[in-house]
């Protein structure tokens, strides 16, 4: 496993999220919702000692983290040198309770001394307003309040509070829990409410991972990918949003710094699709919920939404966060949500259309979701071959990208096909007539034939990782000599020490320095399906070797060190995974040597 730069485990319940580093600092907690305030902030707080909580062991010598096995608890072991060691659990409630999820916006740590004497001090500064250290506190009789710039978290306890509040040292001599949650009282005994929560939350994540239809091979990455996805919904409206964190900047000093902490139509698609592959379907039913009401309006689609659907997304500086590492600016809102990326009608289409075919959901595909998409696939078709900011979300600049218009083609294929299924035969005869003559203009537009490659648009010879997806959509068959020529053409000019850059031409930053993790999974899968399968295998074996300790990737990986950057952990990766490891997994039937 190689050194990654964002050594952070994350925890949550699909209300609340929060990253863990490997010594019990918890670093990044959005409160009381994926997109709120961070009280946790110190991941961004630059080197400023703020916004987090921590356990600290004198004369500590060595830390051990992982996960509790098929779980989102996090396990962390400090040891000190004399041979003293304190194991602290982190989690965030989630089981059934009274016939539906129970998921409150609380984190839960309990702290159990397991040998010797250690001494510890626990550490509390949550910050306010985006990294404003608290202005208040206020100690109750089991509890600490901390307020500012409006808000308050309350800390309910009972270890000792004095010690706490002073962060004086002291002796570890019983198991602590202590309670983060909204400012409102905590009913029940502590210490037995929080080993109760632990127990019914690990419950739930194994009951929910043995429901999972995982690949015979990489099993554990799949699992931790799979979990680490469910994290990412957001349960109350359906909305899977791109990544738990804003502003981890792309590439040190870039200015590449994005927020996103919003759903994007695009990315929630490959999530869909991940989590359809493991058989993990209820989170594509409540995304299309969440889809329902962001379109119920009317008007073009945009390209992300908030966790609800039409909220304000406007983008600002948070001057009180100096930035990753340092590297600002640390950006809330994103100015993307105004921007015209076409490929998200293909997006939508392609999400909903296992509904048509599984058997399994309460509730298949019916022509009134057939309406729905239709209305999408009409705009689809009108803007298939109009400029727009792309994929990547170009700044400043539009132009006909070859994706979008592929996956403006993706839309109208699959209802027309929809329609096929449903009995619909003139307005499948219409759809897949309107998609013919798509895909025969954009052949036309799109192939270079003095580059032997789809580029990254009509009249330019720049190649762009994005096309690497035109067979997995349908749009041209695997062993179709331009595409094995375009995955060639990508080998040789996009590949940097195995990993694969989105595109090479200079953009709105400059020339672009990281490599995209998404992009190599595509690679990967388009590899496999030319029959180039030892090389597939070997890219995604090396790939695997940079997760993080904890099992996570972000968006972007430095080519030369190996190490991540961009926002962690990214929903684009973790799908990519699950998807490349179950398509390439050796099958079930294959377990055993044969003999």
């Amino acid at each position: 496993m190689t050194a990654t730069g964002l050594d952070y485990g994350l925890i949550g319940n699909g209300r609340i999220a929060a990253l863990c580093d490997r010594q019990a600092r918890i670093v990044w907690w959005c409160f009381p919702r994926f997109d709120a305030n961070p009280v946790f902030s110190r991941l961004l707080a630059g080197h400023a000692e703020k916004g987090f909580t921590d356990v600290v062991l004198d004369r500590q010598v060595r830390s051990r983290a992982c996960y509790v096995r098929n779980t989102a608890i996090l396990e962390t072991v400090l040891t000190d040198e004399d041979g003293a060691a304190v194991r602290v659990l982190d989690f965030a409630p989630r089981f059934r309770q009274y016939g539906r999820i129970f998921h409150p916006a609380d984190i839960v740590r309990r702290i159990e001394p397991l040998s010797g004497h250690p001494r510890i001090t626990i550490r509390v500064r949550p910050t306010f307003g985006y990294g404003k250290s608290a202005a208040a506190r206020t100690l109750g009789s089991s509890h600490i309040r901390y307020e500012g710039s409006g808000e308050a978290l309350r800390v309910t306890t009972d270890a000792p509070l004095s010690y706490i509040a002073e962060e004086m040292p002291f002796v570890a001599t019983r198991p602590m829990t202590l309670v983060f949650h909204p400012d409102e009282p905590f009913v029940g005994p502590i210490e037995a409410t929080g080993r109760a929560f632990e127990t019914q939350t690990a419950d739930y994540w194994r009951d929910w991972v043995r429901g999972l239809a995982v690949p015979l091979e990489w099993q554990s990455e799949v699992i931790r990918a799979a979990i680490t996805l469910k994290l990412c919904s957001f349960d109350e409206t359906g909305a899977i949003i791109a990544a738990h964190t804003t502003s981890v900047p792309e590439s040190a000093g870039s200015g590449r710094t994005w927020d996103y902490r919003y759903c994007w139509l695009r990315d929630a698609y490959f999530v869909v699709q991940a989590l359809n592959r493991l058989g993990a379907t209820r989170t594509m039913v409540s995304y299309l919920d969440y889809i329902t009401n962001a379109t119920a309006g009317g008007g073009r689609l945009a390209p992300v939404y908030g966790l609800v659907p039409g909220s304000s997304l406007d983008e600002w500086i948070a001057p009180d966060l100096d930035g990753y590492e340092g590297h600002g600016p640390v950006r809330i809102g994103n100015a993307a949500a105004g921007q015209a990326q076409h490929d998200v009608y293909g997006s939508v289409v392609l999400a909903a259309q296992q509904m048509f075919l599984d058997q399994r959901l309460a509730r298949m595909g019916d022509v009134s979701l057939y309406r729905a998409l239709e209305r999408l696939a009409e705009e689809a078709w009108q803007l298939a071959l109009v400029p727009d900011a792309g994929i990547w979300e170009y700044r400043g600049s539009t132009r006909l990208h070859t994706h979008s218009a592929a996956m403006c083609w993706a839309a109208c294929h699959r209802v027309g096909h929809i329609a096929h299924r449903l009995g619909l035969s003139d307005e499948a005869s219409r759809w897949l007539g309107r998609a013919g003559n798509l895909r025969a203009d954009i052949l036309d537009r799109c192939w270079n034939r003095s580059r032997n490659a789809f580029t990254a648009a009509p009249d330019t010879d720049a190649l762009d990782a994005s096309v690497l997806l035109l067979a997995e959509l349908g749009f041209v068959r695997p062993d179709d000599p331009r595409f094995t020529g375009t995955v060639s053409a990508i080998e040789r000019e996009l590949v940097r020490d195995g990993h694969v850059m989105r595109y090479t031409a200079p953009d709105d930053f400059g020339d672009p320095e990281s490599a995209f993790v998404i992009c190599r999974f595509w690679l990967i899968d388009a590899l496999w399906a030319i029959g180039r399968r030892g090389d597939a295998r070997a890219h995604l074996e090396e790939l695997l070797r940079h997760l993080n300790p904890f099992g996570l990737l972000s968006e972007d990986i430095d080519p030369k060190s190996g190490r991540l950057w961009g926002n962690l952990p990214q929903t684009y990766s973790m799908a990519g995974l699950c998807v490349s490891a179950t398509r390439l997994s050796r099958t079930w039937e294959e377990a055993w040597p044969p003999g």
